[in-house]
């Protein structure tokens, strides 16, 4: 009997008696680690006799693929066994009542988002969406934005192409492009949704989620306004009383444009909303420019109106005493579970936003 033979007959009387996965790998050790038999059959090669050597190295490959080959298939029957035990063990009876269980909270800014849409649903407003990927054009030329304007630049915008055509929207206006270039006026909608800008810090992110206002109609005037988003500040901070003021600014698509400031006070080391002798900008808001109705076809002589933009994220964190932005998105079930809210407490205005 040759030395094969002689490895191949050791090989089987073994191989029939394995009971456990560690003793199949003890035993492809034996065979086929550092000094395996079949290992050192292959560094013996060398010394077999050149007439001889190929007919031995035939023998020995095909010997090789054999006991790998049952070395594998008795591997995957004691996966198997271990599968079938394993479901065994783990069956598990669904009608029995539950015993235990994890609730998820809804993240602050989808509350947020919920509860802006059912302030201005009350007067009005339905809620419009765009893709986050945007055309130039719509971003800031139909926005009467300068071709120099500093918010083009790269560091301020994220281009997807190299002639700048596309980009990351910077904010939800190109949606009120088209919407107006879609439909016809009046026109009296909200657009939440993400932006995205290059910043990063404790109060900004590259990624924000942003909320634009916009109404479009005859006689519309800055009193409108500024009727909206006293009404809108009072219903959100949930507030009877609202010190509000209005400071010049500009933006390219407004013209009369404005920052708007609300009172505050410190009290407990926390900010209290409404009164007092501190000032907080919470939004942005004006007259919307005649070029931008002329760029999406509505004539300015018959119809005019006013948009505003606030950050969602930052309200949030006005509201319900978030110090740090960044934590929005760290996906910490920790901070969700203490400032998440029940996914089935539904804002409403009659009842209190967030009560």
């Amino acid at each position: 009997m040759s030395d094969l033979d002689n490895i191949n007959s050791s090989f089987k009387q073994k191989f029939n008696s394995i009971k456990s996965k560690d003793e199949l790998q003890n035993l492809k050790t034996e065979f086929f680690g550092k000094s395996g038999k079949i290992t050192n059959e292959f560094k013996s090669l060398g010394s077999v006799e050149a007439d001889k050597r190929k007919e031995f190295a035939s023998s020995l490959n095909k010997l090789k693929d054999s006991l790998t080959s049952q070395l594998e298939k008795k591997y995957l029957e004691f996966e198997t066994l271990e599968v079938n035990e394993k479901l065994k063990d783990e069956k598990l009876d669904v009608t029995l009542p539950t015993r235990s269980f994890q609730s998820g909270k809804i993240h602050p800014v989808s509350q947020v988002i919920d509860e802006i849409s059912s302030i201005f649903s009350e007067i009005g407003f339905s809620v419009a969406e765009g893709p986050d990927v945007e055309t130039e054009y719509n971003n800031f030329t139909a926005l009467n934005t300068p071709e120099n304007h500093p918010a083009r630049d790269m560091h301020d915008t994220f281009y997807l192409e190299e002639n700048k055509k596309i980009l990351l929207r910077t904010h939800t206006s190109p949606v009120q492009i088209r919407t107006m270039l879609n439909e016809k006026p009046p026109f009296k909608i909200i657009v939440p949704g993400r932006t995205y800008r290059c910043d990063s810090d404790q109060t900004h992110a590259p990624m924000f989620h942003q909320l634009e206002g916009l109404h479009i109609d005859k006689n519309i005037t800055m009193s409108h306004l500024k009727g909206c988003l006293d009404y809108f500040i009072k219903e959100f901070f949930e507030v009877k009383n609202i010190k509000m003021r209005f400071r010049p600014s500009h933006f390219p698509f407004t013209e009369p444009s404005a920052e708007v400031d609300i009172g505050y006070r410190i009290e407990n080391g926390r900010i209290v909303i409404g009164e007092g002798d501190k000032w907080l900008e919470i939004l942005g808001c004006g007259m919307v420019h005649p070029n931008v109705l002329r760029n999406v076809k509505v004539d300015p002589e018959k119809y005019q109106g006013f948009a505003f933009g606030m950050g969602i994220d930052r309200l949030a964190m006005l509201k319900y005493g978030i110090n740090d932005l960044r934590a929005f998105f760290e996906n910490d079930y920790r901070w969700l579970t203490h400032f998440g809210f029940d996914p089935l407490d539904v804002p409403t205005n009659y009842r209190g936003l967030s009560k």
